[in-house]
C-alpha cells in the first residue's frame, strides 16, 4: 500500500518527460537511486504514523562521563622575577638559555642550596643569590666549562616555598610576615609597629638557610665559603640603635631569619613601700638604679628602717643560690652611699618597724612574697 507522500514523489518524476524522452545510463542510475530514497521515506512515515505515541524511543544525547570529557588546563603560576627576589632551598626555578634547549628547563633547589645543571661538572649555589645574581654565575660556569661561547641567561621562580621572616617577644605585633628579599632590621620591627613597652635593650637574630647561604657566598669566586658559629646568631644593642641609628647595627634581614626581642627583666620592691610590686627595667646606658625603683614604688611608708634595707640577689655560688647586699637607703638619700645598680630579678627589701620579726624573715620567706606580687610596667 503506498502512501500520499510516496505517489507525489512518482507523479513529480514523471512529469520531467523530458527525462523519459532521452534517458542516459547515468540519468537511469540517477532515477533509480531516487525512487530507492522515496521508498525508504516512506516506510519510515508508514511505521512512525501506526506506532502509538507513548511507545516511541526518544533518545536523549548522551554526555560523556567527566573522567572522559577534556579537562581545563588549569593557570600556569606566575613566575616570581622580581630582581631581589632571594632564592631558597626548595625554589623551583626556570632557567631558559637562549639556543641551548638541552638545559632550558625547570630546575629545584637542593637542601645544600645548589642547582646541578647536566654537563656541569659541579653543583652551582643558588640560595642566598639573587635571580640575577644566578643566572650571572649559571653564564660565568657554561663559559669556564666551554659549552656555550655567549650564552644568554634569564631565571624566574616557578614554585616558592613561605618566605617570612618570624617577630616575637617584646614587640607590639609578634607574628610571622612574609619576606621575599633583602631587607633590614629596621624595616622588619616597623612592620611589627615598634617595641612594646616592656621591651628589653637587645635584638637576638637567628639566621635561616638563605641567610646563611648569601652571607657564605663569595661572588668574585662563585663559591661559598664556611659561616663561623658566632654570625648565626648575633646579639645587638637594640637601644644604641634606635637613639643612634648606627647604620652597622641595623643588619640585613634574609627570608627564613628569626627576630627575638626578650623582655626587659623585672625587679621588686617589697616591705615598707607604699607600692610593693615588680616593676620591668626601662632599658637604659646606666641601668635601674635603687633610688629609680623607690621612685616607683612610691617611696617608703613612715614606719621604713631604711638603714636596714637590703638588696637580695641570685648567685649560684651563695648558699641557697641567692645573697644579701646591704643598701642602706637613708645615705643613699643623703648622697653619703652610691646608689646600686639593680639587676634583673633583684628584690630590694625595706624592712618595716612595726613588725617585731622583721628581721628574721628567711630570704625564702621575702622571695616568695616578692614573686607574687604584680608586676608594673616601667614609666617611660
Amino acid at each position: 500500500m503506498s502512501s500520499p507522500l510516496f505517489n507525489a514523489i512518482v507523479d513529480h518524476v514523471c512529469d520531467l518527460r523530458v527525462l523519459r524522452m532521452s534517458v542516459s545510463s547515468s540519468s537511469l542510475v540517477c532515477l533509480a537511486m531516487t525512487f530507492t530514497m522515496a521508498g525508504h521515506l516512506a516506510a519510515q512515515v508508514a511505521t512512525a504514523a501506526s506506532t502509538p505515541a507513548d511507545q516511541v524511543n526518544v533518545q536523549a544525547p548522551v554526555t560523556p562521563p567527566a573522567s572522559s570529557l577534556p579537562s581545563a588546563p588549569s593557570a600556569p603560576s606566575t613566575p616570581i622575577q622580581a630582581p631581589d627576589y632571594l632564592i631558597g632551598i626548595d625554589d623551583v626555578l626556570d632557567v631558559f638559555i637562549v639556543d641551548v634547549p638541552e638545559l632550558s628547563r625547570q630546575y629545584r633547589v637542593s637542601g645544600g642550596g645548589t642547582v646541578t645543571l647536566p654537563m656541569l661538572s659541579t653543583p652551582v649555589n643558588a640560595a642566598g643569590l639573587t635571580l640575577s645574581q644566578f643566572s650571572e654565575l649559571v653564564t660565568k660556569e657554561l663559559k669556564t666549562a666551554g659549552l656555550v661561547s655567549n650564552p644568554h641567561v634569564s631565571t624566574s621562580v616557578n614554585q616558592s616555598r613561605l618566605h617570612a621572616v618570624a617577630i616575637t617577644g617584646s614587640v607590639k605585633r609578634p607574628q610571622i610576615y612574609s619576606v621575599f628579599s633583602q631587607t633590614t632590621l629596621l624595616d622588619m620591627l616597623s612592620q611589627a609597629e615598634g617595641l612594646a613597652d616592656d621591651a628589653g635593650g637587645v635584638a637576638i637574630i637567628t639566621r635561616g638557610d638563605i641567610a646563611l647561604h648569601a652571607m657564605s657566598f663569595d661572588s668574585a669566586k662563585g663559591s661559598s665559603a664556611q659561616v663561623p658559629e658566632s654570625q648565626a646568631t648575633i646579639t645587638l644593642d637594640l637601644k644604641r640603635l634606635l637613639e643612634s641609628g648606627d647604620p652597622k647595627l641595623n643588619v640585613n634581614i634574609y627570608p627564613g631569619d628569626r627576630i627575638t626581642i626578650p623582655r626587659a627583666g623585672v625587679v621588686y620592691a617589697v616591705g615598707a613601700v607604699n607600692k610593693s610590686g615588680g616593676f620591668t627595667m626601662k632599658p637604659n646606658a646606666g641601668g635601674m638604679t635603687v633610688l629609680q625603683l623607690l621612685a616607683m614604688a612610691e617611696d617608703t611608708k613612715p614606719t621604713a628602717m631604711r638603714d636596714q634595707t637590703i638588696i637580695i640577689r641570685n648567685d649560684p655560688q651563695a648558699p641557697g643560690g641567692r645573697k644579701q647586699i646591704p643598701a642602706d637607703l637613708k645615705k643613699i638619700l643623703q648622697g653619703k652611699s652610691p646608689d646600686p645598680v639593680l639587676q634583673p630579678d633583684d628584690i630590694l627589701f625595706i624592712p618595716d618597724s612595726r613588725a617585731k620579726r622583721a628581721l628574721h624573715r628567711s630570704l625564702e620567706a621575702i622571695v616568695q612574697t616578692a614573686t607574687g606580687l604584680a608586676i608594673y610596667g616601667a614609666r617611660p
